[in-house]
């Protein structure tokens, strides 16, 4: 049995662009509940929903974070998420958990990039959605003008439920177009008023915006609207649940946290408006052979549940957040992990209300809870029963693109940072870590310079693992240009056995073959047995070129002749003679650097092309070509990695932080002389 009536949860996610009003929403929220009995500040630090100390330094959310309340019979539990964008797969996990979403606009400015990215992953999710228009108090606020922005990005499927009374300063409360009551705050309290005469057009225009979108939920209702008929405000409520619900269209409130107004009336939306979990679409997973099956949302059905987020708790160690979609979890239950193939057990399950927990019994379909200490349970993992166990599709977070070269800063450091990498990658979805082989680099790609500071913060605060950054090294390559015979002779007397090795190798280009060894000897000028050792000698300076001290690829070099000495020569003794003479022959082969170039790809609205296609152009850049995607515009090219490692910071200033960019290794090829010769520069100082 559930705990709640499944019809009365809602599970919201709230989203928006950064510092758009989300936490303080959510703050007022939960006070007007009753949820809190104490109403915190995002710029005091003592909000409820931003507990790390990195929020509170920089006075913004930077982690998902969740509560509970009840309102008017209903279970309402609000995720809030970040708005900026080097924190993107916080907002994901929010998405994957809620059923809803109330995506947040600051009624002084336009739609902005973060407004965008939330609709977008609303659409990708089939997420019910209602805007919220916020801080209609402020100084060049105009909740008029926010709304019609809001319906020219995203069409006549916006659907005003308020129109607010006064702007900016004079901003005092809203009517109701859905039952056609004034609102206003005074000294906070909230009193009923007559519509003001002078809104009165205003009122018939903005709720005939309002019946056009809502009559698409319901024939009938389109019918009688398209006749002129008058809709009840019973139909009208009953058209605006479901068309949120089948995503038909999506409400528009106005508020002013700061002075209380509209916060009732967005629980009442939230109570009203948006869908409870078993109005939802069955869910989509795998059973056992693999096979796709849809699963419904409800309370007596087999046991599904999806970690959403993991997080590293002080107290309690490693936290796993879950949405249960059907059946149940119980305290001291045995799940299945079918991902990992192994069977977990559950200790106590909790409810979570920013950084506090609070034991429960169970958590049933429908509902989020917690867990801790779970041992192999990874985010994006479903939870299921060992007789019918299922698997989810994975969720799809945000590629990094920022790298940076981590090292840790002192020795102690270094023996805690390979166990604090793996708990940061369990709790930060967005963050990926590897080795760079070519270069012995440990690189973090992260999603921006925010996001790399958060993270080497949190890696010292929480993993006691403290790490300095630099930029990575690029991994260069050398190769050659021309054909050349050379001679390698190494001998070495003193006294007793000495060395001797002497050989002749001709050294020449490979394309694309990579470094190959061969012998042509007549006449066993060099013996069999020696041969290895000059090959040896050969890889030996291919794995560190003489130029800049990169690799040197493709090329060929063929001993061809040579001599020995009966008791002096050994294997040693041509490795070193192969050495020197591949050395020397790289050098006399017209030797060049050659650079990673990468595959880009940019997508980024269309009033953007012309300065990104400018920037490619000053990294060195080559635009192959440009094409159209769901409404924005794809840019291919290719471009040095020298050039591309803040890059992302760059492009998200110069799209208003709506462009995007991918990139792959493509191929190598030769650095131009200026730019070569400051590596080599470079390289000769770090040797010397």
């Amino acid at each position: 049995m559930t705990t709640v009536d499944m019809k009365r949860l809602r599970n919201v996610v709230l989203a928006g662009h950064s510092d758009s009003g989300k936490t303080t929403l959510a703050e007022h929220l939960l006070f007007t509940a009753g949820a809190i009995t104490r109403l915190g500040k995002v710029t005091d630090g003592t909000a409820s929903l931003d507990f790390e100390p990195e929020e509170h330094k920089r006075k913004q959310s930077l982690s998902l974070a969740l509560a509970t309340m009840e309102h008017d019979g209903h279970e309402i539990t609000i995720i809030d998420t970040p708005g900026y964008a080097d924190f993107a797969a916080e907002v994901v996990e929010g998405f994957e958990a809620a059923d809803a979403a109330l995506i947040t606009m600051d009624a002084s400015g336009g739609v902005e990039a973060g407004t965008e990215r939330a609709a977008a992953l609303g659409r990708a999710h089939g997420t019910a959605a209602i805007f919220v228009i916020t801080r209609c108090e402020r100084e060049n606020a105009d909740p008029g003008a926010a709304l019609d922005a809001l319906r020219a990005a995203f069409g006549n499927k916006i659907a005003p439920l308020h129109l607010a009374i006064g702007k900016g300063e004079a901003f005092k409360g809203y009517v109701d177009l859905v039952h056609r009551k004034a609102w206003v705050w005074e000294k906070g309290k909230r009193a009923e008023v007559e519509i003001p005469a002078e809104l009165a057009s205003e009122v018939a225009r903005r709720r005939d915006q309002l019946l056009e979108a809502a009559a698409e939920a319901d024939d009938e209702v389109l019918t009688k609207y398209l006749d002129g008929q008058e809709i009840s405000d019973a139909e009208l409520d009953a058209c605006l649940h479901r068309g949120v619900r089948d995503s038909i269209l999506a409400p528009v409130m106005v508020t002013a946290a700061g002075h209380d107004i509209g916060i009732e009336g967005v629980l009442d939306a939230i109570a009203r408006y948006l869908p409870s979990p078993d109005e939802e679409k069955p869910i989509k997973a795998f059973d056992a052979k693999g096979g796709a099956i849809e699963v419904e949302q409800k309370a007596d059905g087999p046991l599904l549940a999806r970690v959403f987020k993991t997080a590293a708790d002080p107290f309690v160690g490693r936290l796993t957040y879950f949405r249960v979609f059907s059946g149940k979890i119980a305290s001291h239950d045995h799940i299945w992990n079918a991902e990992r193939g192994e069977e977990e057990r559950i200790g106590q399950v909790l409810r979570v209300k920013g950084k506090d927990t609070e034991p429960v019994g169970v958590i049933s379909a429908g509902e989020i809870g917690a867990v801790a200490k779970l041992v192999v349970t990874h985010t994006g993992d479903a939870l299921s029963s060992r007789d019918k166990p299922f698997k989810m599709p994975p969720i799809e977070f945000p590629q990094p693109s920022l790298p940076v070269a981590i090292e840790p800063q002192t020795k102690a450091d270094l023996d805690k940072m390979g166990a604090a990498l793996t708990r940061l990658l369990e709790e930060d979805a967005g963050v990926h870590v590897e080795r760079q082989t070519e270069t012995g680099e440990q690189l973090l790609w992260a999603q921006g310079d925010s996001h790399v500071a958060v993270v080497i913060e949190r890696l010292k605060r929480k993993f006691s693992a403290a790490v300095v950054t630099h930029s990575p090294r690029i991994p260069y390559r050398e190769t050659i240009r021309t054909k050349t015979q050379v001679e390698g002779r190494h001998k070495k007397q003193s006294g007793g056995r000495g060395q001797f090795g002497h050989i002749w190798l001709e050294i020449e280009p490979n394309p694309a073959a990579g470094v190959e060894f061969a012998t042509r000897i007549v006449g066993g000028s060099v013996p069999r047995q020696f041969w290895a050792g000059v090959e040896k000698g050969v890889r030996d300076v291919a794995d560190k070129g003489p130029i800049a001290g990169y690799p040197v690829i493709d090329f060929k070099a063929t001993l061809y002749d040579g001599s020995f000495h009966p008791v002096d020569s050994d294997e040693l003794s041509f490795r070193l003679a192969g050495q020197l003479a591949t050395r020397n022959g790289i050098q006399e082969s017209s030797p060049v650097l050659l650079e990673p170039i990468m595959d880009v790809e940019v997508q980024v609205p269309e009033a953007y092309m012309g300065d990104v296609n400018r920037d490619l152009n000053t990294r060195r850049g080559r635009v192959l070509g440009m094409d159209s995607s769901n409404g924005t515009q794809v840019v291919r090219a290719h471009v040095p990695q020298a050039e591309l490692f803040n890059y992302s910071t760059e492009l998200r200033s110069l799209s208003g932080g709506r462009g995007v960019f991918t990139q792959k290794l493509d191929h190598y090829e030769e650095v131009p002389p200026h730019v070569a010769q400051k590596v080599i520069d470079a390289h000769q100082k770090e040797e010397a």
